[in-house]
């Protein structure tokens, strides 16, 4: 499957660099096989912008009260910080990085509704920069989770190659667990943030490699409301 945004990506690559490499391919094998040199880069990058905007289905935990992985990727940071702008409490952190490899559809992490979105532009830092986050161009997106955990943020967060951030939802729209709403094209970064009395727990480490809207980010620990 090819995710709904990156039509236009996909069709503009396979009718160039697609076309001409099938070509070169075919004189290659007909007429000399120094055509090759101009087939295999032409082919291999058709091949990686399909392979960056594929949509593989997902099976989606069906426990309550879990929080699923907006994105795939590597967590590259859990933490517990002191507060967060529109959380007005202590908070659960944490980060997923996105390679160029990875699957970029963002899904949602958990059942509710939408209660704010902020797009705030900014610079293309790398995103393992430890002032990305504050610096770099983002989206942050509010959800009113279905369960009592107060709300919960997502974050785009483009970076040094990624330009463009997609998001499809806005106030007042309902989600499901798993459900798409967007992605950041060409590398980016996915932060999840739930406030520290929801009583969720880390369920991955540094360094874990997620799928999103398949791994369990959190679950409930002791909860503390």
């Amino acid at each position: 499957m090819i995710t709904r945004d990156g039509f236009k990506e996909v069709a503009i690559t396979t009718l160039t660099f697609g076309a001409g490499g099938i070509t070169c391919a075919w004189a290659a094998v007909t007429i000399s096989p120094w055509w090759w040199i101009g087939a295999v880069p032409l082919l291999a990058t058709w091949g990686f912008v399909l392979s960056f905007f594929r949509d593989p289905p997902r099976s989606i935990p069906s426990d309550p009260g879990l929080m699923v992985s907006p994105a795939d990727g590597k967590i590259t940071e859990v933490a517990r910080l002191d507060g967060w702008p529109g959380i007005d409490e202590p908070v659960l952190k944490v980060s997923i990085f996105l390679s160029v490899f990875n699957v970029h559809v963002n899904r949602a992490p958990c059942n509710g509704r939408v209660v704010a979105t902020q797009y705030e532009r900014g610079e293309f830092l790398d995103v393992r920069h430890p002032e990305s986050g504050m610096r770099n161009e983002r989206n942050s997106i509010t959800i009113d989770p279905d369960a009592d955990y107060g709300p919960i943020i997502v974050r785009q967060i483009a970076g040094l190659i990624a330009r463009r951030i997609v998001c499809h939802i806005d106030v007042g729209d309902r989600v499901t667990r798993g459900d798409r709403f967007g992605m950041i094209k060409f590398g980016s970064r996915t932060d999840l943030i739930v406030p520290a009395s929801s009583g969720l727990e880390p369920a991955v480490k540094l360094g874990d490699v997620v799928k999103g809207g398949a791994t369990i980010l959190m679950r409930p620990g002791q909860a503390t409301r």
